[in-house]
């Protein structure tokens, strides 16, 4: 347990932080999901509404730093070939 005030302010911030994180990292997989979802369903026009919206929440939590610039560009960059590829 932390010693001093100071430490143990930061412990219950670092445990709300975590938590908020944590539901943010969740929203991108379950984004990420939806998107392979629509492409295995087959309908592109479904799976081009699905890439946008996926892609806001991808954008948003890369501003907010949960996950790296560069994981998010990667991300969206290869959802956004697989819809391509549909034909």
């Amino acid at each position: 347990m932390a010693n001093t005030k100071q430490a143990r302010h930061r412990a219950r911030q670092s445990t709300v932080r975590n938590a908020h994180n944590s539901a943010q990292r969740s929203r991108l997989r379950t984004a990420i999901k939806s998107v392979r979802k629509a492409i295995e369903g087959g309908d592109k026009k479904v799976a081009l509404d699905t890439l946008h919206q996926a892609t806001s929440v991808i954008d948003s939590i890369s501003d907010k730093k949960v996950v790296h610039k560069n994981t998010a560009s990667r991300n969206k960059s290869r959802l956004a070939a697989a819809v391509k590829a549909m034909g």
